[in-house]
């Protein structure tokens, strides 16, 4: 017996005779939308020094090229069911080579600033995220909720999600911040309304 299987065992010996609980999951939301659900999305996600853009619909495409030139990426990794009218899909297959990584989400939340994936189409693995150095992502105004209770109704917690607050950064003992140790460096935001 392992000390594994030890601890497992006194766990189920001290709640053998313990009542069944129903846990109720029904989180109270934040309520009725802002009106302004956009721009506090926007203003949450600037917070974590990420870039933001709101543009029309008609405007994502040229907004992701305009994006990307200013990067100079040309090795852009593009997941698969990434929208095609926006941008091309990419053949990049060794991601340590990718200038740039860009996807859709699944929600983001206006609260907190944070951007879902669950490795939809147009979201691809999560590596995809997580290795490039840039990560350009496109938000439709309609994914984004109020709080995190309205973002956990829409998800389904059987796929793998990525939660995203900005850039990857750490601190150090001294609060000194690095960006870019476990991930992006650099997140862009391009909010469609």
């Amino acid at each position: 017996m392992t000390s594994r299987d030890v601890i497992l065992a006194r766990i189920r010996s001290a709640v053998a005779n313990a009542p069944d609980v129903e846990i109720p999951r029904n989180y109270q939301g934040t309520g009725a939308h802002r009106e302004d659900i956009v721009e506090y999305f926007a203003e949450r996600v600037r917070d974590y020094r990420a870039v933001v853009h709101t543009v029309n619909a008609a405007e994502v495409p040229d907004a992701l090229r305009a994006a990307l030139t200013r990067r100079a990426a040309e090795q852009v990794v593009v997941p698969e069911g990434f929208p095609a009218d926006w941008l091309a899909e990419s053949t990049i297959e060794d991601l340590t080579t990718a200038d740039a990584v860009v996807t859709t989400c699944a929600v983001a939340i206006a609260e907190t600033g944070t951007i879902v994936l669950d490795a939809g189409a147009g979201m691809g693995r999560r590596a995809l995220t997580l290795v490039p150095d840039y990560h350009l992502c496109v938000v439709r105004a309609d994914q984004i909720v109020p709080g995190v209770p309205d973002a956990l109704a829409r998800l389904d917690p059987a796929r793998p999600l990525t939660w995203i607050s900005g850039p990857s950064a750490t601190s150090d003992i001294e609060l000194n911040r690095v960006e870019g140790v476990h991930g992006p460096r650099t997140l862009e935001v391009i909010i469609s309304i």
